[in-house]
């Protein structure tokens, strides 16, 4: 078997493998309540991705010689983004009746498929296809409001985090090695979260014990500005990204070692914004300062302290009262360090969305080309979101896109709602 999520090219030269087991996702009883036209609107929502998804109908039918694929990658797809707008879809096996229904075949061009072919399907699907999607979708993307200070930064703010995907006892089949333990029971999403845009830039699935520090490092781009929380703070790390020339912005932990080389002194808006000093200083032991060819800057700031109320050693070490952020960004003001360090909590907040309101902690498919298409399909839903409402994805927003394409809340009023919520964003930003 090969590498977890490696996504590597399908052979269609290969010889065609026997039909495998539905998924289980796919084969499980259902007592839900059959699907009707009535039940599904706002299919012209999807207008901005439907021509993007119809360049995939032909990927994965290199070896249909007899050219009798009825589910095609671009209906695959579209079947999972109403999945994630309409709330009476909720399976796998809601789709399959879904695909049957005539609006939906007319409205989005999608055959009747069968619960087999569905489950079989994501075995010549590569999902790598969909990243040329995500790119072109991400291209359309305005930026949105946002504090201005942030428009003097010297490359694209990226912020960079990894979260687990657990509860999944079915999947320690296909992660990678087939052991049985607790460590073998998740998969890890990588993410590169674009906060001027509201949407993720990029998400990578790997096993759960993968290295998040060696995974960004093989993942670096140049003219960007990488915000991190301490897990990632890693000498040679810090070096790779100025030497791609990118930027960075890292807590590291309190009890680092650093040598002080120059102390800077404090304006009153450092000090308005929590900002206790303003250091150049040579980071690590005698033994480790030889990874970083430059001195960084350090720059220490207040906040609540956080205790454990159960301290079993997991999620890091306690808050203190202060944090610490090494940036090689020697020219802006501190103030303005500690507001893109702030902007960190925007992929926190990114990943409650992903899993809870977008719903990806339930998986339509349990297999590796399968959940990695959720995945990306979640991605080019939070792109439509933004798209659709001038603002990043919320749990107001979609609850109300979800009504609307459920048919319970009008057009008018899903343009209202979203009137309203553009006015609040732009006094709050004001």
């Amino acid at each position: 078997m090969r590498g977890f999520w490696h996504a590597l090219p399908i052979d269609t030269n290969a010889p065609t493998p026997a039909p495998p087991a539905p998924d289980s996702a796919a084969v499980a009883p259902s007592s839900a309540p059959l699907i009707s036209e009535k039940d599904l609107v706002g299919f012209k929502y999807f207008d901005a991705i439907l021509p993007l998804l119809k360049r995939l109908h032909g990927e994965g039918c290199g070896r249909d010689k007899a050219h009798n694929r009825t589910l095609h990658f671009d209906q695959y797809t579209t079947l999972v983004l109403v999945m994630l707008f309409n709330p009476i879809v909720t399976s796998m096996r809601g789709l399959v009746q879904v695909s049957s229904l005539d609006k939906v075949r007319k409205k989005l061009g999608v055959a009747p498929t069968s619960l087999g072919s569905f489950s079989e399907s994501v075995n010549v699907f590569d999902p790598q296809h969909l990243v040329g999607v995500i790119g072109e979708l991400s291209g359309q993307l305005m930026p949105l409001k946002h504090d201005k200070r942030l428009d003097q930064l010297p490359g694209l703010l990226t912020l960079v985090d990894g979260t687990e995907l657990t509860a999944l006892a079915t999947l320690t089949r296909h992660l990678g090695d087939g052991k049985d333990g607790a460590d073998n029971r998740a998969i890890k999403l990588h993410t590169h979260f674009e906060p001027l845009k509201g949407v993720p830039g990029r998400m990578d699935l790997t096993k759960a014990t993968d290295s998040e520090i060696e995974h960004l490092r093989s993942h670096l781009l140049p003219d960007r500005v990488y915000v991190k929380d301490r897990g990632y703070a890693c000498f040679t790390l810090f070096q790779d990204i100025i030497d791609i020339r990118s930027h960075l912005v890292c807590r590291i932990r309190d009890n680092s070692v650093f040598k002080v080389i120059e102390q800077r002194a404090l304006t009153a808006e450092a000090t308005a914004a929590k900002v206790i000093s303003d250091e150049i200083v040579q980071l690590g032991s005698d033994s480790k300062r030889a990874e970083l060819k430059q001195p960084l800057r350090l720059i220490k700031i207040a906040c609540k302290p956080h205790r454990k109320r159960i301290r079993n050693g997991r999620h890091g070490p306690e808050q203190g009262k202060f944090l610490l952020i090494v940036t090689d960004l020697l020219d802006l003001p501190a103030e303005v360090i500690a507001l893109i360090y702030r902007c960190r909590w925007g992929v926190e907040i990114f990943f409650r969305f992903f899993k809870h309101v977008l719903g990806c902690r339930h998986l339509i498919s349990h297999r590796e080309n399968g959940i990695q298409i959720q995945v990306y399909m979640a991605m080019i839903a939070c792109m439509l979101i933004t798209l659709w409402a001038g603002r990043k994805p919320t749990l107001r927003t979609v609850e109300m896109l979800r009504l609307y394409f459920a048919g319970w809340a009008s057009e008018d009023e899903l343009a209202n709602h979203i009137a309203k919520l553009k006015k609040e964003e732009e006094l709050a930003v004001g």
